[in-house]
């Protein structure tokens, strides 16, 4: 019981850390925010935020780690894997429309890949393998649209693949200066209806 209780803490400490840590990155960048910082806002000694993450690369880590690992989940629960590539072009649009929730966490991608275009940043390699990983899974599923035959025939998949990452990028920017100038779902959504020809949402 004490140990179930102390790995209990222990994980919500851990997921506190990784909460403060997160709005700090968002709020300042990697490279100017401090250890201490997030020790003195978790209210816990320095020593004790090492306990659980000995450098500040490895909290970075926990916490892109944290947020790809909850955008899986919310694919894999809105059932975004069919295999005619419309379920993940959908999941796209939610993504879109789940951000504007998540504000800090778009502050947050927004500083480090900025930050990370210098080749020593040490998140440098996680965004080339992240919107390498973005680029194709996205042309996958308009591959898969295609072979279906809701894809329209001018379509280039790897080049409409990363002109979607493109847009929701750009789309967070501008979201992030003025959440009144844009929606990002809508303009999403209608991007890839443009690319098809069945309806993305049949209620519509």
């Amino acid at each position: 019981m004490t140990t179930e209780r102390g790995y209990t803490t222990g994980r919500a400490r851990r997921e506190r850390i990784i909460a403060a840590a997160t709005a700090l990155f968002g709020r300042v960048g990697f490279n100017s925010a401090t250890m201490l910082e997030i020790a003195q806002v978790c209210e816990i000694s320095r020593a004790g935020l090492a306990h659980h993450f000995p450098t500040k690369e490895s909290l970075m880590e926990a916490v892109l780690e944290t947020r790809d690992r909850e955008d899986r989940e919310r694919f894999r629960r809105n059932g975004s894997q069919g295999p005619d590539g419309i379920g993940v072009l959908r999941g796209m649009v939610d993504l879109a429309r789940h951000n504007t929730e998540v504000g800090g966490i778009i502050a947050l991608y927004a500083v480090l890949s900025a930050e990370a275009a210098d080749p020593s940043h040490p998140a440098h390699e996680y965004f080339v393998r992240r919107y390498q990983r973005i680029r194709s899974g996205t042309a996958k599923a308009l591959r898969d649209a295609r072979e279906a035959g809701y894809l329209a025939a001018n379509v280039d998949e790897e080049r409409a693949a990363a002109e979607l990452t493109a847009l929701m990028d750009g789309l967070q920017l501008q979201w992030l200066l003025d959440p009144t100038s844009v929606d990002m779902a809508e303009t999403v959504r209608r991007r890839i209806q443009e690319l098809l020809v069945v309806p993305l949402d049949p209620a519509r």
